[in-house]
């Protein structure tokens, strides 16, 4: 059986500070080929080089993956300020159109930490864009030095709504993640359901309300280790599985948000 294509949203950096390229981790294309049993494609994130209709007539589904630009606070109305850092505009301006329409058709998409949060500012959510500047919360951002293992170490648990897809999926309520960002949602998006949340009250996984197909998103980065990591496993074998749905023809009947 043909695995489904998950295009992997990438994004531009310069090799040697000199020459442009197109890139994703290696962790993300390993969990959606071992994990998540399907053909990772690396998607550049340009909206000169791609259109929209196209890309989703060729892939079974899409992971929007992290990275250190974040989006610009006027995609959700708000002025640009230092504390909101570096921007990539040209992944702004495919990503977020891209994840209207896949929420619209039912084509599966999983986001992961920029990701997550670009799925909220899509369904029209803001930002803040420093979490550890806030009253009460914690430092979600990743280690500045150690090695690969010290920064991405599980550092705090996520509480899942009873009964919610992200409790049913994992078996628990409760489970325990890594953490490596430094924004996070201000305001959730229209249909953005806030389904697990840190310790500090800080969103950390979210749905979309009566979306036809599978929309998880996580503010962690269940990408590594995740053929062993026992919450990243099942969240890219749920999405693959979809994904394999979405190949073999299935399509989910359109729902209509209450």
């Amino acid at each position: 059986m043909a695995r489904p294509v998950v295009g992997i949203i990438g994004n531009s950096y310069l090799i040697n500070d000199t020459f442009p390229a197109h890139a994703a981790g290696s962790m993300n294309c390993e969990a959606v080929a071992q994990v998540s049993r399907a053909l990772p494609v690396i998607v550049p994130s340009c909206p000169s080089l791609i259109d929209v209709d196209e890309l989703m007539a060729r892939c079974d589904g899409f992971l929007f993956t992290g990275g250190r630009p974040n989006v610009h606070p006027e995609e959700y109305g708000e002025a640009e300020t230092e504390a909101h850092g570096a921007f990539d505009r040209a992944r702004d301006r495919l990503a977020l159109p891209l994840i209207r329409a896949c929420v619209e058709r039912g084509l599966p998409i999983l986001g992961i930490c920029r990701g997550f949060q670009e799925v909220n500012v899509a369904m029209g959510g803001s930002l803040y864009p420093e979490i550890r500047d806030l009253p009460g919360r914690m430092n979600h951002r990743m280690p500045p030095d150690g090695t690969v293992e010290e920064k991405f170490e599980l550092r705090h648990s996520v509480t899942f709504t009873e009964g919610g897809p992200f409790h049913e999926l994992m078996g628990a309520r409760e489970v325990m993640t890594n953490t490596l960002h430094g924004q996070g949602i201000k305001q959730a998006g229209e249909r953005v359901v806030i389904d697990g949340l840190a310790p500090d009250g800080t969103p950390e996984a979210i749905y979309i309300k009566d979306a036809p197909g599978f929309c998880l998103s996580v503010q962690w980065h269940p990408e590594y280790r995740a053929a062993e990591d026992p919450v990243s496993r099942p969240l890219f074998e749920a999405f693959g599985a979809a994904a394999q749905a979405w190949a073999e023809g299935a399509r989910p009947q359109i729902l209509k948000s209450a």
